[in-house]
């Protein structure tokens, strides 16, 4: 068993050297055991479009059934369909098979408790079971297939106001899971967006589908500005995620993306509380808090977000990464194709184009995430260091990796929960600036690397 599959807030590894059908299974009756100790019994199984899937779908289910639970089988779809169906269901809690943004090659299961996501301790205590084999068995397991893409159309039929229906747009969700349920819920909505790469295909074969990396929006933003759209979105391989270009075919990053969110969600819920990460610009917070809002930043992670989302009673909370979270009319999880929606209902009763709505906000020179491949055994390690680096002279704050104050920016290094890297940003109100607390910052983390 390799530790290292199991992560803050999902398991995720190498499809075939980490997931074995023996390992699958197992984890399968050690979710089931954790279910029944807690009086749960009907459980969502959803799955992405990778080659993988549909083995670990069977493994997972067999160890599920094994332990009595009634499973409720959605098929292959984006993993907000499988949070929709657990709300829309009344499901006790559920399980999607996916490697979200990462390689064909890789997989994982992102996993619910009740309405919640299962994460952190919860994820140890599987492990655990899994290890000392300490497994409940029962009679009575089933399972059931039930589609609910329709119920999930209707939704957004009775959610969404639009203002007008020719905006001009296109999607590229990448040939993930995401594409076939987008082109069909805005196609009920009466909207008609250049489809780009909307058909599933577990190999990827034309671009990785991750709306973070540049060099994956350069087909969108190429459509975009040669033919003339408004906006176009991008989606990553499991659709929780969206990348947005503007009409100039310049990328608005998530923290800009959650200043005309919130703008608009302000207007009708005057001191609403939302939530960024600690990657998010500080002009972010500061647009947050001068049009009435209560900002809070958090941690990074899906998991970590929904959950702070519900202590705070916070109506929006967003990260770079594209992860947008809805409990203003909807139920507090990221869902890439919700978010378009929501973003689409604004352009349609504004004047103005989507980057003049920015136009406001301070300008700051920033980079965007800068990911640093590092061992997953030393990552944590070498964020420490940072932080024992800085915080004697410093403000710092900590609780996601080291988020450094200098004069006139700031500098971030933290690890990624889900991918063997360091993620780096850097922010200032000066290029000059921002080079500066780059290169110092790189040039500390490069000598304890080397060390």
């Amino acid at each position: 068993m390799n530790p290292h599959v199991f992560r803050e807030y999902d398991i995720r590894g190498h499809a075939e050297r980490d997931f074995d059908d023996s390992f699958v299974r197992a984890l399968g009756l050690s979710l089931g055991t954790f279910f029944t100790e807690r009086g749960l019994k009907r459980i969502g199984i959803g799955r992405d479009c990778r080659l993988s899937s549909p083995r670990l779908h069977e493994a997972l289910c067999a160890g599920l059934i094994e332990t009595g639970l009634q499973l409720v089988d959605i098929g292959v779809g984006p993993t907000p369909l499988l949070y929709f169906a657990v709300h829309e269901l009344d499901l006790d809690g559920g399980v999607q098979i996916t490697g979200s943004h990462n390689p064909p090659d890789e997989n994982g299961f992102k996993m619910m408790v009740g309405k919640g996501s299962l994460y952190g301790d919860d994820i140890e205590e599987l492990r655990t079971v899994m290890k000392n084999e300490r497994f409940h068995r029962a009679a009575g397991g089933s399972i059931e297939a039930i589609d609910p893409t329709p119920a999930y159309v209707k939704r957004a039929q009775e959610d969404i106001q639009l203002g007008r229906r020719d905006i001009r747009f296109a999607i590229d969700a990448g040939n993930g899971a995401g594409g076939p349920l987008a082109l069909q819920t805005t196609r009920a909505l009466g909207l008609n967006p250049v489809a780009m790469l909307c058909d599933m295909d577990g190999t990827f074969p034309v671009h990785h589908a991750d709306p973070t990396e540049p060099e994956t929006l350069e087909m969108l933003i190429d459509r975009v500005v040669k033919d003339g759209l408004e906006l176009g979105f991008a989606y990553d391989g499991d659709a929780d995620r969206v990348g947005v270009v503007d009409a100039r075919g310049e990328v608005i990053w998530g923290d800009k993306l959650m200043i005309i969110l919130s703008r608009a969600l302000l207007k009708n819920h005057p001191g609403a509380t939302i939530i960024g990460e600690v990657k998010c610009s500080q002009t972010m917070y500061d647009d947050i808090e001068a049009h009435g809002g209560r900002g809070v930043l958090w941690k990074t992670g899906h998991s970590l977000i929904k959950t702070k989302m519900k202590e705070e009673k916070a109506l929006l909370a967003g990260e770079m990464s594209g992860h947008i979270f809805f409990a203003d009319r909807y139920y507090g999880f990221d869902d890439a194709i919700y978010a378009t929606l929501r973003i689409l209902e604004i352009v349609s009763h504004s004047d103005v184009p989507l980057h003049e709505m920015l136009a406001d906000v301070p300008q700051t020179f920033a980079t965007p995430e800068i990911r640093v491949d590092c061992d997953d055994a030393r990552k944590f390690e070498l964020v420490q260091q940072i932080v024992d680096h800085y915080r004697p002279t410093h403000p710092l704050v900590d609780i996601d990796g080291a988020r450094i104050q200098f004069e006139g920016g700031w500098g971030l290094v933290r690890a990624s929960n889900t991918q063997p890297v360091l993620v780096l940003r850097f922010e200032a109100d000066t290029e000059a600036g921002l080079e500066s607390i780059r290169s110092e910052v790189e040039s500390v983390l490069g000598r304890f690397r080397s060390s």
